[in-house]
């Protein structure tokens, strides 16, 4: 086989193009004479050398691994330059691999627009993490075809010779291998799939009863467990009861003061550059949605993005998965008739958003890619406000969510204030305090470069938050802009509430646990970036128990002094008392003066969210986070949908 050089780009970084992202350029000619890669090896030989390799593993051998590796954009070459030009860039990305290849590993091209490694076995951490850099090299090459420039999207899948029977060969280990190729080319998100008997077994759903059983585990974690143990030490001789109380009182302060400064800090928003630099250039809407969920609102949402004000060329893309034909696929269709600028795109067993997204990559043609929820509807000018960031310098611009559907229930205008609360004070409020702003998984706007490398990992529950954090690793700027409207639909019931705010926190508790400590030993991140990395992954999953521990140490105080022997007037109590009590008043003070009018007009929603988290919406969220990381540590993980409403004039339609 042959393979082509690779030629790296020679000109200039366009104006908007970050400096990190030094994107290799492939350039494909199906006519070009090309010279043969010594690195390759052609396919009977690998065969015969990976059959021999797999048997001596019987003798004691140490156990070999195959990978297989394919290119998801093959087709296109294919039908465009024919099998020669999907040989000439399978023969490139075999070059590019062959660099990492240690001595006596091989890599050829199979009959199946793929590439077949044979590797040395060793530890499973060092395996995937060498799969993962062959992954994010070939993610940055571009192949030319013509006028076209097609990014490549490789996935890998890997079976060890140390799991097969034994009297299995090297070519039951390559079908293991593409089978976890498979897996792999479903999520489309550069993470390396080893094969497993379970990687397609169902998950159980879990007993009704899972749920209460956990929030009453929580419970006896937090409230008994802690005055059980204040009680034991005190038996045998140790009164921990001051310094618990005081322990508990400094981490509710602050914590307290932490969130006094975000909103102090808040109140002088960034804002963007006057004019951007150079042109408006080609930029994509992509959509991820799961349509039986979306069918109330998504044409609204299409109409609404065909409708922004952006001088330069806007494509936006539908990616979608549905179980079934639905009859609003015909409204769409008709709708992408009218006008070429929408792009459908049904994504193949697609089965969550992060799948959507890192399919739909594919298609995006625009320099910055803005990502927005199904139920969404930007500002006219969203665009050209995140260029502006954009083209000065900045990576991400996470923008202003905002609850359109407030007047549906008690639930949603609670939610209408948080969100103010969220998008209007804290997130810009933390990200001018730390120095980097944080992807909220909507109303984010990327370098689509950028977007290609760092992509969605759907094992996250909040691929969003996980997206973020590796792209603060990377060294890349998020930036925090309020002023950068969407509206969006709150869930309309507590039901539906409970259901996305479990998987938001756990999928936090997700992230806390894979990138924390990573964080905190980056060479990448200042002093400062790291202290609010802690403070986001570390202090906040904390916090939720810490709250609830000061009942149980006053409950000690009350049992080991009796209720007379309390000085509750002790200024120090009452002093500190009233300063974290203050917290929830003044946040909503904050939200009430940031945020966007058509919410700020209604001041009755201020007062209702302030009497409701006095009383039940604080607790009720750390319940949350408590039962979340119950729920994580003991490997449940289910994504329900959050059901979408369907907003037409006064009246609100549920979706099914």
């Amino acid at each position: 086989m042959q393979a082509a050089p690779l030629r790296e780009r020679a000109e200039p970084p366009d104006a908007g193009e970050t400096r990190r992202l030094n994107v290799p350029r492939l350039s494909i000619d199906a006519n070009a004479v090309v010279t043969p890669d010594p690195r390759m090896t052609p396919l009977e030989d690998w065969r015969e050398v990976a059959e021999r390799r797999v048997g001596r593993r019987s003798r004691g051998g140490r156990a070999p691994v195959i990978a297989v590796l394919h290119l998801v954009k093959h087709q296109v070459v294919e039908k465009k330059f024919g099998r020669r030009g999907v040989g000439t860039v399978l023969s490139s990305a075999a070059f590019v691999i062959g660099t990492e290849l240690s001595d006596h590993e091989l890599v050829a091209v199979d009959n199946h627009g793929g590439l077949v490694l044979l590797l040395h076995g060793g530890p499973e951490t060092e395996l995937r993490q060498r799969l993962r850099s062959m992954l994010n090299r070939l993610s940055r090459v571009t192949v030319t075809l013509g006028e076209e420039h097609l990014q490549i999207t490789p996935v890998v899948g890997y079976a060890s010779a140390a799991d097969l029977p034994g009297d299995a060969g090297a070519e039951l280990l390559r079908e293991r291998a593409s089978d976890a190729a498979d897996v792999a080319a479903q999520q489309l998100d550069l993470v390396p799939r080893s094969w497993t008997p379970e990687a397609n077994a169902r998950h159980r759903r879990p007993s009704a009863l899972r749920t209460p059983l956990q929030v009453l585990l929580t419970i006896a974690f937090g409230l008994a467990a802690p005055f059980l143990a204040l009680v034991a030490l005190f038996g045998a001789g140790i009164d921990l009861g001051t310094p618990a109380y005081l322990v508990v009182t400094a981490a509710l302060v602050v914590t307290a003061a932490l969130i006094w400064i975000e909103g102090f800090t808040a109140l002088d928003p960034p804002r963007p550059p006057e004019r951007p630099a150079g042109a408006y250039p080609a930029a994509t809407a992509l959509i991820p949605a799961y349509l039986p969920n979306e069918a109330a609102t998504i044409v609204d949402t299409v109409r609404a993005f065909l409708a922004q004000d952006y001088p330069g060329e806007l494509q936006v893309v539908l990616a979608y998965n549905t179980p079934r034909p639905l009859p609003v696929e015909v409204e769409l269709r008709a709708l992408a008739e009218e006008d070429p600028r929408l792009v459908l795109y049904r994504v193949p067993f697609s089965t969550s958003k992060a799948q959507n997204v890192n399919a739909a990559l594919q298609l995006a043609k625009g320099e910055f890619t803005g990502i927005f929820d199904a139920d969404h509807q930007p500002a006219p000018d969203a665009f050209r406000r995140a260029w502006r960031w954009i083209s000065h310098g900045a990576d991400v611009v996470q923008g202003h969510c905002v609850v359109r559907n407030g007047d549906s229930s008690w639930v949603a205008r609670m939610v209408a204030v948080e969100f103010e609360s969220i998008y209007a004070v804290s997130h810009p409020g933390r990200a001018k305090l730390h120095d980097f702003g944080l992807f909220g998984g909507s109303n984010g706007f990327w370098r689509t470069s950028l977007l290609h490398k760092i992509r969605m990992r759907g094992e996250m529950l909040t691929e969003d938050i996980d997206s973020s954090i590796r792209t603060l690793l990377d060294g890349c700027r998020v930036v925090n802009d309020p002023a950068l409207v969407s509206r969006e639909l709150a869930p309309a019931t507590l039901k539906a509430l409970w259901h996305q705010r479990i998987r938001w926190a756990q999928g936090w508790f997700q992230v806390s646990r894979r990138h924390l400590g990573a964080a905190l030993r980056s060479s990448k991140l200042s002093v400062r970036n790291k202290f609010g990395v802690f403070f986001l992954l570390g202090w906040r999953e904390a916090y939720p128990w810490l709250s609830v521990l000061m009942y149980p140490v006053i409950a000690f105080l009350i049992w080991r002094d009796g209720w007379g022997g309390m000085d509750w007037l002790v200024p120090a109590f009452v002093l500190t008392t009233l300063y974290t009590l203050s917290v929830g008043p003044g946040q909503v003070l904050f939200a009430y003066r940031l945020a966007v009018p058509e919410i700020r007009a209604h001041r009755r929603w201020f007062a209702g969210y302030l009497l409701l988290s006095a009383v039940f919406y604080a607790e009720f969220k750390n319940l949350i986070a408590r039962v979340a990381q119950v729920k994580e540590l003991t490997g449940e993980r289910r994504w329900v949908v959050t059901p979408r409403q369907a907003v037409r004039g006064a009246q609100v339609e549920e979706a099914a």
